[in-house]
């Protein structure tokens, strides 16, 4: 009798399992490359956050609460410039309060800008660079590309390198976002 009990608990815990991945449980993927984690105040994420858009080759998909640090946005013109596919998804509202923005200096050289206006906040602080390339990156953590957030408040940010799978999975999400979003119009 007691076999049955089991065939019958281990057929729940698949069909819990089956049911969780159908309610969009995200996938686990395996580790690799390297990861660097740095904090204000104290480590200059500023800084680390350019010198790691300077190593783009292909391209740079950024979503960004708020965008107002210049040299971050300087270090994206200058990408564009370069020849890499960089585009932005900046939050609607934010942009729409904060006069120091850097999306029309963006647009204005030529980088697509879209604004998300399909949730309360567009809370994202994320960098992809190179998605389909072996050293894709992710930039992500705490931290707004703002002078403040480097300044001021205390942030985080962690940096995966060489990882195309979690590259592509943040560059997917990035596209789902962009398809929501609105063309920016100066």
């Amino acid at each position: 009798m007691i076999r049955p009990v089991r065939v019958a608990v281990a057929c729940l815990f698949m069909i819990a399992a089956a049911a969780a991945s159908c309610r969009g449980v995200s996938p686990v993927m395996q580790a690799q490359g390297t990861l660097q984690a740095a904090f204000t105040p104290g480590d200059d994420i500023e800084a680390l956050v350019v010198g790691t858009i300077e190593g783009a080759r292909q391209q740079v998909l950024v979503q960004a609460y708020l965008l107002t640090s210049k040299k971050i946005a300087s270090s994206l013109v200058s990408a564009h410039r370069r020849g890499i596919d960089v585009r932005v998804l900046v939050d609607a509202d934010q942009l729409e309060r904060t006069e120091s923005s850097a999306a029309p200096t963006l647009a204005a050289a030529g980088i697509p800008v879209w604004l998300e206006t399909k949730y309360q906040n567009a809370h994202n602080k994320v960098i992809v660079i190179d998605p389909n390339g072996q050293d894709a990156t992710v930039v992500t953590g705490s931290f707004n590309f703002t002078w403040t957030a480097q300044h001021r408040n205390a942030e985080n940010v962690l940096i995966a390198r060489k990882n195309p799978a979690l590259a592509e999975r943040y560059a997917q999400n990035w596209e789902r976002h962009r398809q929501d979003a609105t063309p920016y119009k100066r």
